[in-house]
């Protein structure tokens, strides 16, 4: 049984990663799946499979009964990342709780294989303090550096424009969203956020100076890797 309670009105950063640090996203057919699951299971009501494969999601979030509010979030090859805001009581682990029976049904049809893909029980982490609120959306929407730049966070960013532009191509997080493009609108939710960012604007200004003089220490424990 989890020992922290994951309340309502409180934000988590929540993470969790393939077992044996295995692939768990094998080609773009799975990291939309997992999206479009981000947007389905999102839902007190029960979600058959058919809403996921020919439901409009537009349509489904007129209706729908949300568990969380998603306001962040990354996909990378072996591991993902989400900023949670539960809505109700237990919203976040009913959440992941579907969305992990949902994709582990699905990955292990497609791929033929049986057997638990995910390493555990999800992890997360309350954030509990404006500056955790400031930066965890940051360190979450970085995580694609490692794809060009595997040591980044030991040796900083060498290039910021390359580094920008990679990210701003990168279509599996919310960082594309909050820069102002329509990539998944239907899955975050950024009035929150945009509170602090007010706009695209502030949010890739703010954005560029985290990158020019970024510092961990004061999300260092939010960091679950």
């Amino acid at each position: 049984m989890r020992k922290q309670k994951l309340v309502p009105d409180s934000m988590y950063h929540v993470y969790n990663r393939g077992v044996e640090k295995r692939a768990i996203f094998i080609d773009d057919n799975d990291r939309l799946r997992f999206v479009k699951g981000l947007a389905t299971f999102n839902d007190k009501r029960p979600v058959t499979n058919s809403d996921i494969k020919f439901g409009n999601l537009e349509t489904h979030f007129k209706k729908r009964k949300p568990l969380v509010e998603i306001l962040a979030f990354c996909l990378m090859s072996n591991h993902f990342h989400l900023l949670l805001m539960p809505k109700v009581e237990n919203g976040v682990t009913e959440f992941m709780r579907k969305l992990g029976t949902g994709y582990v049904n699905y990955f292990n049809l497609k791929h033929k294989r049986v057997g638990t893909l995910f390493q555990g029980k999800f992890k997360s982490v309350l954030v509990d303090n404006e500056s955790q609120f400031i930066h965890i959306p940051y360190y979450i929407h970085l995580n694609p550096l490692d794809i060009i730049q595997p040591n980044w966070k030991e040796n900083g960013i060498k290039n910021r424009k390359d580094s920008l532009d990679f990210l701003d191509s990168y279509k599996w997080s919310s960082h594309s969203d909050y820069r102002g493009n329509t990539n998944f609108p239907f899955v975050i939710n950024k009035d929150i956020l945009n509170e602090y960012f007010i706009d695209e604007d502030g949010y890739s200004e703010s954005f560029y100076d985290f990158i020019s003089d970024f510092d961990f220490s004061d999300i260092s424990d939010l960091l679950l890797e």
